[in-house]
């Protein structure tokens, strides 16, 4: 399998070296399907689909997420590598490294980086700690729609991590999330003092160039 990597940048400038007489519905557009993780205790298939379209400056995230833990707030993100030129992966059975049963967020960093920019209300803000993030339904599904400024968001990124750029398909999605009365061991590990059940990863997908 070929492994294909391509910067906003080049993404937008092949994008301009269409026919002058196409219309271009975006200058770019990367997307992610959404798989189940630690189904087993969430006891929901969560998932969905990404997509991160730019057209000029404007970015629009979207989310449309199934299966995730109904009333409660989902907290969603690209996760990454700080430093090199890595590509992230959504861990595997074999990321559980305290054999616990469970994934956690501390477990995923190994093969996807650290968490990185948020998908709430305000993601140039790179603020991950916020309560703008959405909420599932009775049904347990959601929408999460936003538009962001890219050079706004380029310019909090590369401040945040220098000498890195968003490369988008390079980045793993994560959504997060279970009821705060589900029962984790002790052993589930967690960022900073944020609870565990809060960001239990419970569904994560590659980003890729739509179409590609």
């Amino acid at each position: 399998m070929t492994c294909k990597t391509i910067t906003l940048t080049t993404a937008i400038a092949l994008a301009g070296l269409a026919s002058p007489g196409v219309a271009q519905a975006a200058d770019a557009a990367w997307r992610a399907e959404l798989a189940p993780l630690n189904a087993g205790t969430t006891g929901t298939e969560a998932g969905g689909t990404a997509t991160l379209t730019v057209s000029g400056d404007t970015l629009t995230i979207r989310i449309d997420a199934s299966g995730t833990a109904p009333g409660i707030m989902h907290l969603q993100h690209f996760h990454g590598f700080p430093e090199g030129g890595g590509t992230s992966a959504c861990p595997a059975a074999e990321a559980d490294s305290n054999g616990d049963g469970l994934i956690d967020l501390i477990e995923t960093e190994a093969g996807a980086g650290i968490t990185m920019v948020p998908f709430h209300g305000d993601p140039a803000s790179m603020e991950i700690v916020m309560d703008s993030y959405p909420v599932a339904d009775d049904a347990g599904a959601y929408v999460y729609e936003q538009e962001v400024s890219l050079s706004a968001l380029e310019a909090a990124f590369a401040g945040k991590f220098p000498g890195q750029k968003l490369d988008f398909d390079r980045r793993v999605i994560f959504l997060h999330g279970v009821p705060e009365a589900t029962d984790l061991p002790d052993s589930v590990e967690s960022l900073g003092d944020v609870p565990a059940h809060v960001t239990l990863p419970i569904a994560c997908g590659s980003i890729e160039v739509a179409g590609g």
